[in-house]
């Protein structure tokens, strides 16, 4: 009961919000692995780390309509770390995640896509560079497990087919490179159409097909890729919905009509 008394300190509420935006919301409980490895490092209980979990839940608006409420002595200090990600992605992410570096928590969520990713930033890399590669590990994970690791056109679900695939790229605005509003979980051939603006979402988050693609010879493959995929709705992430505003540039600066 100690550990859950006490204050929680800003480095323990910025790592359990990175965890709960790398955990999909079904596994939000106390019995998951990573729960319980991150409540070790923290020396919280599982059920404290989760309940914290869902108070970070509560404040996103895709929950809000679904009325997930957390711990309400909670929200106040909670909230400012929810403000304080969502205006700056980049800098918290970093942050984040070099104290999860610093706990030795460095692992994925799907075991299937285990990376040695913090074993290599121990070598000498540009500072630079090593944040970049920080923010877009945070990024991959985040997207990826707000759609439950699945293609958000066709569904598939094998993660090493599955791209976190940024609607304003990331050479055009700073300020949206590792926020996840600004992902998508694609398959790597869905992926590399909506990059090559073939594919986009309208503002119904149904697929379009450019024009372009309709004159190529049809196949088997073309059909059920892109023919059936067209109005179809996306498979909808449970937090971080794709934004209306990148997707509106995406469909006017990328997208071939």
């Amino acid at each position: 009961m100690e550990n859950e008394r006490k204050n929680w300190t800003r480095d323990e509420l910025i790592v359990a919000f990175n965890l709960y935006c790398r955990t999909p919301f079904g596994r939000i409980h106390k019995t998951n692995p990573d729960i319980i490895e991150m409540s070790k490092n923290i020396g919280r209980t599982p059920s404290s780390v989760a309940m914290k979990m869902v108070n970070f839940s509560s404040l996103d608006p895709v929950h809000k309509e679904r009325s997930v409420k957390g711990l309400a002595h909670g929200s106040k200090q909670d909230k400012l770390i929810w403000d304080e990600f969502n205006n700056d992605w980049e800098t918290l992410a970093c942050e984040s995640q070099k104290i999860l570096y610093q706990l030795g928590h460095g692992v994925d969520q799907k075991k299937s896509i285990q990376t040695d990713f913090y074993k290599d930033i121990q070598k000498t890399e540009l500072k630079r560079n090593v944040k970049v590669r920080l923010v877009q590990h945070f990024f991959r994970e985040t997207v990826l497990a707000s759609y439950d690791y699945a293609c958000a056109i066709c569904l598939l679900s094998i993660p090493e087919m599955l791209n976190a695939s940024h609607i304003i790229p990331w050479s055009k605005s700073k300020l949206r490179r590792v926020d996840p509003r600004n992902g998508l979980s694609l398959c790597v051939l869905h992926d590399r159409a909506f990059d090559r603006g073939l594919i986009s979402i309208d503002k119904e988050y149904c697929v379009i097909i450019s024009t372009k693609m309709k004159t190529k010879r049809k196949c088997q493959m073309f059909e059920i890729a892109f023919i059936e995929m067209n109005g179809k709705k996306i498979k909808m992430p449970d937090r971080f919905s794709p934004d209306q505003k990148a997707l509106d540039y995406h469909r006017n600066e990328i997208f071939l009509r």
